[in-house]
């Protein structure tokens, strides 16, 4: 999608009259949105930046800019500085994790005192195939060769988020060109060409030995992926929400029902159950154990499931034990 097409789609799509949280790095992506959404007439912004500490002075001056772009543009602007190092060192989790668990709950809180839980980022469809890689080679179902939503709700923090990411179809290339055209300032951030987090690597790395491999740009085809794999698996979940019911009555599933379903929609009936059970942590592993109760000739009776829970078949039907 091109920039003035853009233009025009955000504006079918999105009231200008509303309230919006946008996150804003200071780096081109986000730089460019903000632009973008401030010339298709949305005044009623708040500009959040989080600053992660990760790149000491640099990142002081990133907060600065950003203030001063959201006074330009006569925004609202949320800075908050936290220290991701010593999150992650705390959490023991990767640097990239423990940034991104602390933008959510920077958000969460935004959202909070703004009383606005629609957040713009600025995602594009290169960060879309990039993700969309990533997940597959962790071995996902369609639901992570969707990649990223273009709209997608989360709960953080015990607050309802709502992520909007409308250049999900704009190329990186076309972005770069609007703030060339444009005479727009960003800030550079040295790490993005740096190879220490995994996404540097896939973009650095994997798609030029993919095209150099397959001698084409590869990316189109990975993008148009994702969205045949959202559209059914949107159709598979619109299929097992109107027919839960059937599945599953009083918290407990119906064996019988369950063994005249093909295991792609088993998998997602008992994904469903497990989360409105409230069993958090599941993968491919817990849903595959659960199914092994299905069969009429299994001798399984009982799984284990995480936070020292239990799945058991007792009469035709499968439930879960209290921990």
């Amino acid at each position: 999608m091109k920039i003035d097409q853009f233009l025009v789609r955000i504006r079918e799509e999105y009231s200008i009259r509303r309230k919006y949280l946008i996150g804003v790095s200071g780096g081109r992506d986000s730089v460019a949105l903000l632009h973008l959404l401030h010339a298709a007439g949305f005044r009623k912004l708040v500009v959040c930046h989080l600053n992660h500490a990760l790149r000491g002075r640099a990142s002081t001056q990133d907060a600065a800019f950003v203030k001063r772009l959201a006074d330009r543009l006569d925004y609202s602007c949320e800075v908050q500085r936290t220290g991701v190092k010593g999150l992650a060192k705390e959490n023991k989790v990767s640097i990239e994790v423990a940034a991104r668990n602390a933008r959510h709950s920077f958000f969460a809180q935004a959202t909070k005192v703004h009383r606005c839980p629609r957040i713009f980022l600025a995602h594009h469809a290169d960060d879309q195939v990039e993700t969309v890689l990533i997940n597959l080679f962790r071995g996902t179902g369609l639901r992570g060769i969707a990649g990223m939503r273009a709209v997608a709700a989360h709960k953080i923090d015990g607050r309802k988020l709502q992520f909007l990411r409308p250049l999900l179809e704009v190329w990186r290339t076309d972005i770069n060109t609007y703030l060339t055209d444009n005479g727009i300032a960003y800030r550079d951030d040295a790490s993005n060409e740096s190879d220490f987090a995994l996404r540097n690597r896939v973009r650095l790395s994997l798609l030029p030995e993919l095209k150099r491999l397959f001698e084409r740009d590869v990316r189109g085809a990975v993008h148009r992926l994702s969205q045949l794999a959202e559209s059914e698996n949107d159709a598979l979940e619109t299929f097992v929400n109107r027919d839960y019911p059937e599945f599953c009555q009083q918290g407990k599933l119906s064996v019988k029902a369950l063994r005249a379903l093909p295991a792609a929609l088993q998998r997602r009936v008992i994904r469903k159950w497990l989360n409105s059970s409230g069993i958090t942590g599941t993968g491919y592993r817990e849903i595959e154990e659960v199914r092994s109760l299905i069969p009429v000739a299994s001798n399984v009776a009982k799984i284990n499931l995480p936070h020292d829970r239990h799945a058991r078949r007792r009469a035709g039907e499968i439930f879960i034990n209290p921990a």
